[in-house]
């Protein structure tokens, strides 16, 4: 007997508009919880208001351009009664010794609040990158960020660096004005390892050409990442020290990661933690951004890992077996629209579901979208993946009426531009199966 859709999905909370009396008691309680101005912020693009929710989320209009369109040109709005009590409650919870994660998980799924540094400091929580224990921040931090600095000297250098630190370091007895006045070594100098024609596996110079094609694809990709975000793109100073703040972490991770390397999309993943840790109004948190950036991704990919190395495709652990995952929680929430998109129509999840799941769906919403979306993906204690299969799942079955409708063209040209959606809706919706399953 085929599942029916549950009446929760079409319940007319998500239809009724606010109440101007709740709008208004949302302003007052702002301000009562404002009673002193916040503190500047660094340049950045203001984030996108939620969509408002939507009657028929099955007929929803496509608009590119609405759904990535340049955070400049959002327009914001209040936050809600049910917001500010949520802020009020995330910061009570960072404000003890000791943080509860359990609740501090609890709230963030619900959406992190847009207030300056709040999001910041509880996606570092959430990562793992910040011990619970206050006592324990600043020199965990400054470890880190020390660490992070030798990184960048030992390996964002050029083999002739290196090659002329060696010649220095066994000229110990050269006359010092000589030997620190010299730039170029003498050929015979040069150890035949070091050569920059040497073929040795340990030499600098074959690991220097080697690395080139993968630096290439990350110069390429960064450039490309988010073209609608001046934080991310365009001539401005500011813009081409992010993009090299970027450029610098994935370099490094590659370096370091040997099985994984550099994967092309990974740019997607990196470009919302930095945005969110760069904009942190604290202006010493804002200029160890690049570090603080570097070890959260290393955490987020740390459950991520198998998705990206291709010798794993094809195992229990890789990503096609993630996405036949998403296929059986389909078939057993909504068999009849997995029955018409894998059977009737032929659409192969890995068509869109690769794309949504490796990328943790930065490609599918607007970038304040995504954000919100994250919050609850960071807030699984078991990493994000089961979470982001049950947001996967819960977009198709918001638009299973089209889909039902659609033949396999219609329907793939769907899903590989999803519609604008109401992502508070989008995100109960997920929750409910995670209810479900328990």
């Amino acid at each position: 007997m085929k599942k029916k859709i549950p009446d929760w999905l079409n319940n007319s909370l998500w239809s009724s508009p606010p109440s101007s009396a709740a709008v208004a008691a949302a302003a007052a309680a702002v301000t009562s919880l404002t009673p002193s101005p916040l503190p500047p912020v660094i340049e950045q693009d203001p984030p996108e208001t939620q969509h408002s929710p939507l009657t028929d989320h099955n007929d929803i209009p496509n608009d590119d351009d609405d759904r990535r369109g340049d955070v400049d040109d959002a327009v914001s709005s209040l936050p809600s009664a049910d917001e500010i009590s949520r802020q009020a409650q995330i910061m009570a919870a960072l404000s003890r010794k000791v943080i509860d994660m359990r609740e501090l998980r609890r709230l963030a799924c619900q959406g992190i609040p847009d207030s300056p540094g709040i999001r910041s400091i509880v996606w570092k929580l959430l990562l793992g990158y910040l011990p619970p224990n206050h006592g324990l921040w600043s020199s965990e931090l400054a470890n880190k960020r020390s660490q992070y600095k030798q990184f960048k000297n030992d390996i964002l250098i050029n083999p002739s660096e290196i090659t002329r630190r060696m010649y220095n370091s066994t000229s110990c007895d050269t006359d010092d004005a000589q030997w620190k006045s010299r730039t170029i070594l003498s050929r015979s100098e040069i150890p035949h390892g070091e050569h920059p024609l040497s073929l040795g596996k340990t030499s600098v110079w074959n690991q220097f050409f080697q690395d080139t094609e993968i630096i290439d694809q990350i110069d390429r990709d960064v450039k490309r990442t988010h073209p609608d975000i001046h934080f991310f793109s365009g001539d401005s100073q500011f813009a081409k020290s992010n993009q090299e703040a970027l450029r610098n972490i994935l370099i490094i991770f590659a370096k370091l990661n040997p099985g994984v390397r550099y994967v092309q999309g990974m740019n997607e993943i990196l470009a919302p933690l930095f945005y969110v840790l760069k904009n942190d109004p604290d202006e010493e948190n804002a200029a160890f951004a690049e570090a603080d950036t570097f070890f959260c991704f290393v955490e987020l990919l740390s459950g991520l890992r198998d998705n990206f190395v291709q010798q794993l495709d094809n195992s229990v652990v890789g990503i096609r077996s993630t996405i036949t995952r998403l296929s059986q929680l389909l078939r057993e929430h909504d068999e009849e629209l997995w029955r018409h998109l894998e059977i009737t129509s032929k659409v192969n999840p890995q068509f869109y579901a690769f794309r949504w799941i490796t990328l943790l769906l930065t490609q599918e919403f607007n970038f304040a979208d995504i954000l919100h979306i994250w919050d609850t993906l960071l807030s699984d204690p078991d990493g994000p993946q089961e979470t982001l299969l049950r947001v996967c799942c819960a977009m198709l079955i918001l638009i299973r009426r089209r889909l039902l409708a659609g033949d396999f063209t219609s329907n793939l040209k769907l899903l590989q531009n999803y519609p604008s959606t109401n992502i508070s809706h989008l995100l109960y919706v997920a929750n409910k199966f995670s209810v479900q399953s328990m």
